[in-house]
């Protein structure tokens, strides 16, 4: 039932229908409370975002960290970025890794261009910035189970996040496939 609920959510654009203190946040309200669950059980001192569109889902994070009362930073990174945010928004692997510091506690949400190519070279390029006992989340895994709806692609079958996990934790060892902690 979930997985049907998802295909029609996704006919129908469902995930752009929410908002975050007024900032579009393109996710499913399901998923936002399961992220939330995972930085809570972690307690990072940094979120890293790629994919971030409108911002929403930085400013949820932000107000994750003052709810929680911890002192936190969130990173946005894109790949493209609207004009309309770019004020608010814009980073680089490179300039991502010059914010943290040797004890911050690193959380990383990839969640930008889901290709099975483009999230293996995400995996690939922030994994080194998670922390131990931390989480780096390649979302939208379910990518696979919409290739035969509306708007969806034949070739997300193979050609989604979930198969570039898989393949990322069978080279690194040191990272496991898990769902998020309940």
């Amino acid at each position: 039932l979930s997985r049907l609920w998802v295909k029609v959510g996704w006919s129908l654009k469902y995930q752009y229908g929410f908002a975050w203190m007024g900032r579009p946040v393109i996710q499913l309200p399901e998923d936002l409370v399961r992220v939330q669950e995972a930085i809570y059980a972690v307690r990072p001192t940094v979120i890293v975002e790629t994919g971030v569109a409108h911002g929403g889902s930085l400013v949820f994070y932000a107000s994750l960290f003052r709810a929680m009362g911890t002192p936190g930073r969130v990173v946005g990174v894109d790949i493209e970025i609207r004009p309309h945010n770019r004020r608010a928004i814009a980073a680089t692997v490179a300039r991502v890794r010059s914010l943290l510091r040797p004890d911050d506690r690193v959380l990383v949400l990839l969640d930008s261009n889901h290709t099975r190519a483009h999230v293996a070279a995400e995996l690939e390029a922030y994994a080194p910035m998670v922390s131990v006992g931390s989480y780096l989340v390649a979302t939208d895994g379910i990518m696979e189970d919409l290739a035969d709806v509306p708007r969806g692609e034949p070739g997300w079958i193979d050609d989604n996040p979930k198969a570039a996990a898989a393949e990322f934790a069978r080279r690194h060892p040191e990272f496991v496939l898990a769902d998020p902690p309940q």
